[in-house]
Formats: structure tokens, sequence, C-alpha cells
């Protein structure tokens, strides 16, 4: 089936884009006046720039968890590993005390970062670009530290795991 851009309908764009297998990251920061946690899970988070380090990621209007990071202007980027299905589910849930079922720490700047994850990235908000339905956070790296492992990824609606195939 195909589609012409007058009659993409949004769930069959989602569905083709599905084919495209994403990394599962955890974007989490500090509420400002509380310092309390708080976090989100997306598939869009990508390298942009070596000279300076810039990372970005885009994340639904509609998101109750952005608007509680976005104010402390940084936050940290867990790349969650192969079998953190868990965490992924817990984290990306509506939950008030999402942060309570995960473990977690600190990294230098004092954001969440999920422990067992593959990597993380801390980062400071740099802009914030209109992406229709989304927005799209630039922001530069601050710190950032890979860990041992493979990378949980996120295929066609299922979770599965990074498998290295001969050349």
């Amino acid at each position: 089936m195909t589609a012409s851009l007058s009659t993409i309908e949004p769930r069959y764009f989602r569905d083709v884009m599905g084919h495209l297998p994403t990394g599962v990251v955890v974007v989490a920061g500090r509420q400002v006046g509380t310092g309390e946690p708080a976090g989100l899970v997306v598939g869009t988070f990508q390298s942009l720039s070596l000279d300076p380090p810039l990372v970005n990621f885009s994340v639904a209007l509609t998101s109750t968890s952005w608007p509680k990071i976005r104010p402390a202007g940084r936050f940290s980027a867990s790349v969650l590993a192969s079998g953190q299905n868990d965490v992924c589910r817990v984290l990306s849930s509506k939950r008030d005390d999402k942060f309570r079922a995960v473990a977690w720490h600190e990294s230098a700047d004092g954001n969440p970062r999920i422990s067992g994850a593959h990597a993380w990235i801390d980062c400071e908000i740099r802009h914030e670009l209109d992406g229709g339905d989304h927005v799209i956070v630039v922001a530069d790296v601050r710190h950032l530290e890979a860990g041992e492992g493979e990378p949980l990824i996120f295929h066609r609606g299922r979770f599965g795991r990074y498998r290295e195939i001969s050349a």
C-alpha cells in the first residue's frame, strides 16, 4: 500500500516508520523547586554534531514529563541496555512515582541516570525547534560514558536486541 502526502493517515505513518529500528533512551532531569526526578522515554535520540558535540531528540507536545525537565535546562540521557524492557515500560507510564520503581543514580550534574544503562550522556539544552506535533530538542553534550553490553532496540512495536552478523 502506498500513500500520498494528502492521504497519509497518522496511524499508517507510524506503522511504516516503525520499520526503522530505534534505540530506547530515557531523558531525565530534576524538577526545579522540588528536586524530584522526572523523565520520559524517547526513540529519537541521536548524535547531531561532532564539533561542537550536540545531540537531539523529539518529544510530543502532549508530554507531561518534558515540561517538568525543561526548566532546569539540563538532563541526562540513559541509553537503555538489552534486557531493560521493564525499565522502559515503567518510565513510559504516566505514574507519578515511576522513579521509585527503577534503580538510578545521580550524574555529575545531579541528574538521574538509569543504573545498568548501556551509555549515559549529560546534556544542556541549547535550542527547541518546532517539529509539528513534537518539539525538537537540541542539546550540548557535557559528559558521557559507555558501559558494557548491548543496547535495547525497539522495532515494529516490540523490544529486541542488537545481533552482530558477519560482513
